[in-house]
């Protein structure tokens, strides 16, 4: 069933590099028609359209746990693409990319919804995505300035940037967040078609790949498929390193903060904290190499690797959670006989 449920994201941004790579003439006068920027604001206006706020105040109870969730997404971290830049890899700008990604907040979905199949803390997994990605606009071009920019040598205009991301990201969040706090027919319409608006998202999410690769399409065919392959595998090497950092702070905010009644000790908690804050969302990202325009190379370059990253993150969670749902079902069974 999970499968299923991310579908559309998958088939969208495979789609997305596929047609780019087929044909890149329609991509590149989509470019030229900027396309990419009104994309991402649509991405977002749905977000906040789609966006449930009346569990946030649920979350106050793990308030110790929710507040690291959000230190690990926004500074703690982002110094793992200081380890990534340490790595080798031509073009440079599939490492670069990557460690860009290593910078952005949590997914805006995916995070929420693996919580909710896991029997998590969904309001705690809510709390934690609205905010740091509302706090990520103020932090992203400073983390990239400090972490990327001065290992790259190159400098970032954080000022410009910021703005950027102010009108790009945050600007249309509220915008779709305020229509549906404003319209009850237009919640109601998001509530009754979420999945209409999931595909919608997918679709605009797939444009910037599309444009992306269809700009580098020479470059990118003159990678080896080998030099991807391992791109691919630093990804998913990232998201496993993410997890671990993650789960080796549970256990030890679970044993300073008193043991077994602490809020890191609950199930529901700790799994709401090790998906949310293990996993990196790929719109932001694509609108922070929109803005820079080129200042870290080749944008299809640094794109490429973290569509991979990011489908490599819900799928390798997936399983996560599959696991821990037979687990449960086991202990259950024995537990009954």
């Amino acid at each position: 069933m999970l499968v299923i449920k991310f579908a559309w994201c998958e088939y969208a941004l495979v789609g997305g590099v596929a047609l780019g790579l087929a044909n890149p003439t329609p991509g590149c006068i989509a470019d030229r028609l900027y396309l990419s920027r009104f994309s991402s604001f649509g991405i977002f206006v749905i977000s906040g359209l789609t966006l449930r706020s009346d569990e946030i105040g649920a979350a106050a109870e793990a308030w110790q746990v929710g507040l690291f969730g959000l230190a690990s997404i926004l500074f703690f971290t982002p110094f793992f693409s200081k380890v990534i830049l340490l790595l080798k890899l031509q073009p440079q700008e599939f490492v670069t990319g990557l460690a860009i990604f290593c910078c952005m907040p949590t997914t805006l979905s995916s995070g929420i919804a693996l919580t909710r199949l896991a029997g998590g803390n969904s309001a705690l997994a809510l709390a934690m995505t609205v905010i740091s990605n509302l706090l990520g606009i103020l932090i992203i071009p400073f983390s990239i300035s400090k972490f990327i920019a001065s290992g790259v040598g190159v400098s970032v205009p954080t000022e410009q940037l910021f703005r950027s991301l102010f009108l790009t990201l945050l600007v249309p969040l509220i915008l779709g967040k305020a229509l549906r706090e404003s319209s009850e027919g237009a919640a109601n319409f998001a509530d009754q078609n979420r999945k209409l608006l999931s595909v919608m998202s997918a679709v605009l999410l797939s444009l910037v790949p599309w444009i992306q690769v269809s700009r580098s399409r020479t470059l990118l065919l003159m990678v080896k498929p080998a030099v991807f392959f391992v791109a691919v595998w630093m990804g998913v090497l990232l998201h496993a390193l993410l997890l671990v950092f993650n789960g080796l702070a549970i256990h030890i905010l679970s044993t300073i903060c008193g043991g077994s009644k602490s809020a890191f000790a609950k199930k529901e908690n700790t799994s709401a904290l090790l998906l949310v804050a293990s996993q990196k969302t790929l719109p932001v990202m694509v609108a922070v190499i929109e803005q820079l325009g080129g200042a870290f190379g080749e944008s299809g370059l640094l794109v490429l690797p973290c569509v991979a990253a990011h489908l490599n993150q819900i799928v390798f969670d997936s399983f996560l959670v599959s696991f821990w749902l037979q687990k449960v079902h086991a202990f259950d069974s024995a537990k009954a006989a």
